[in-house]
C-alpha cells in the first residue's frame, strides 16, 4: 500500500519515501507525492533521487495491478526506459536501486500546475455545461471533456465563462462524503463511464465557491489534484468544439497564448 500524500496536499512537490517493491510495474514505494494516471488525469513525471545523489527518471505513474488486473493500493513510478527492447525491471534494477532503500520522490512541478489549472477547469465547464461527461481526458497541453448532450454549444460563450469564473477568485476546497451521502444525491455524480472509488466509507470531493447553495460553483467526488483557487488557472479558453457523435459535444481546453 502507497501513502498517497498528493492527496491531502496537492502542491507538495517531494518527500522522502521507502522502496517496498520493485517489478515489471515499476518501483512502488511506501509513500508519495506522485499522482497515478486516472479520472481522466495524466500520471506525474520526475525524478526518484537515489541516497548518492543519482536520479531515476519517472516517465509515467499508474496504479498497481494484481495477477487478475485489478487495481491495487500500489502506486508504480515507471522509469523513462533508455533502451525499450531491455525489460523494465532488468533495467531498474540496473540502476542499484533496492528493496529497503530510501528515496527522494520529486515531481515535475511545473507541468503537474498545468494539470492542476486544467483539472480545475475541467470542473468550471461541468458547472457551464450542466450535462453528464461522457469522456475525460487532461494532459498537460490541453484538457477535454465530452458532453453527453445533442444542442450545439459556443466556444467564445464558453471561453468567456470560464474567464469570469477565473477572475472571480472562488476557492477551491477538497472535502468528503459519506458513501451513504453519496446515495442519496446521486446527481453529485456527473461522469457516465467513471463512478468514485466506494469501500471506505467515505468519497473524496471537490467544490468550488462557497459551502452555501447560491454561491456554490461545483460539487462533485474527484481524486485528482487541484489548484487552491481558481484565480491561479490563469487565461484558458476553448479551443475546439467538435460533434464526436449524434449525442456527443467534445470541449477541447487550452491555454491562451
Amino acid at each position: 500500500m502507497t501513502q498517497t500524500l498528493f492527496r491531502d496536499d496537492a502542491y507538495l512537490t517531494e518527500c522522502t519515501a521507502t522502496v517496498t517493491a520493485i517489478s515489471e510495474q515499476g518501483t512502488v514505494l511506501d509513500r508519495t507525492v506522485f499522482y497515478p494516471m486516472g479520472g481522466g488525469q495524466a500520471g506525474d513525471t520526475g525524478v526518484l533521487v537515489l541516497a548518492d545523489g543519482r536520479e531515476i527518471a519517472v516517465a509515467d505513474t499508474r496504479k498497481g495491478k494484481n495477477e487478475d488486473g485489478q487495481f491495487t493500493a500500489a502506486i508504480c513510478h515507471l522509469p523513462a526506459l533508455l533502451d525499450p527492447a531491455v525489460p523494465m525491471l532488468a533495467q531498474l534494477l540496473q540502476t542499484g536501486v533496492q528493496v529497503g532503500d530510501t528515496v527522494t520522490a520529486r515531481i515535475d512541478w511545473v507541468r503537474r500546475h498545468r494539470l492542476m489549472r486544467f483539472h480545475t477547469t475541467t470542473h468550471l465547464l461541468c458547472h457551464l455545461v450542466p450535462q453528464l461527461v461522457n469522456g475525460c481526458s487532461i494532459t498537460s497541453d490541453y484538457a477535454r471533456l465530452d458532453f453527453n448532450m445533442t444542442d450545439p454549444l459556443d466556444k467564445d460563450v464558453l471561453t468567456a465563462g470560464i474567464a469570469r469564473l477565473v477572475a472571480a477568485a472562488l476557492p477551491v476546497t477538497v472535502g468528503s462524503i459519506t458513501d451513504a451521502e453519496l446515495d442519496g444525491n446521486p446527481a453529485l455524480v456527473k461522469s457516465m463511464s467513471v463512478q468514485p472509488p466506494r469501500g471506505s466509507g467515505h468519497v473524496r470531493t471537490l467544490r468550488i465557491g462557497s459551502a452555501d447553495a447560491a454561491s456554490m460553483i461545483d460539487l462533485q467526488p474527484c481524486g485528482g489534484t487541484h489548484v487552491a483557487n481558481t484565480a491561479e488557472i490563469g487565461a484558458v479558453v476553448v479551443t475546439k468544439i467538435e460533434k464526436k457523435s449524434a449525442t456527443t459535444r467534445r470541449v477541447v481546453l487550452g491555454f491562451a497564448p
